[in-house]
This record gives structure tokens, sequence and C-alpha cells, in this order.
């Protein structure tokens, strides 16, 4: 089971995921569903919105994310904490956020 204070440490791929609070006002409120991930982007498929159906890029230092947990909870995370790639970041420890 995906428990929320260990969701940094979780993979992403596959969750859904909304733009909380990005330095570009336009990624604001994108919805979808996170399809990949590299060390410094995650890349979304957005599910609603003029952008239905596309996949968008938004780099993890810019932007706060808003995800769905499987169980129905939803779980704020900074993407400056999701700075690394997707292996590394498993094995890092971080500090209570």
């Amino acid at each position: 089971m995906l428990h929320p204070k260990e969701l940094v440490r979780h993979e992403l791929i596959g969750l859904e995921v909304e733009v909380a609070e990005s330095t570009n006002t336009d990624a604001v409120g994108i919805r979808g569903r996170v399809i990949n991930e590299t060390r410094n982007m995650l890349f979304v498929e957005v599910t609603s919105g003029k952008h239905k159906g596309k996949e968008k890029g938004f780099a993890k230092e810019q932007c706060t994310f808003l995800f769905t947990l499987p169980a129905g909870g939803k779980v704020r995370i900074e993407g400056r904490l999701l700075v690394s790639r997707p292996e590394d970041r498993i094995k890092k420890k971080f500090r209570k956020w």
C-alpha cells in the first residue's frame, strides 16, 4: 500500500497528479497521469482542459504537485523534493516534510 508520508520514495509513474503551484502560471491547474519521469522533469498525459490527450513536461524544481493516491487520498509535494533520478530517490533519506 502506498503511504502518503513515503510517496517521495515511491514510483510516481501511473499516479494522477495536478500542478498546484508553478513559476509558470499557465501550468497551474493542469491535471493528468504521470507517464514518465527524469531527474528534473515530470511528464504528464493531460486528462482535462484545452491540452487534453497531450503530453506535457514540468520542471520539478519549479512546481508543487498534488498527487492522488490509489486509495483516494491526496498528497501535496514540493517538486524540489523530487529532484533526482527515480532510482536514486528511492534510496535517498529525507527530512520530515
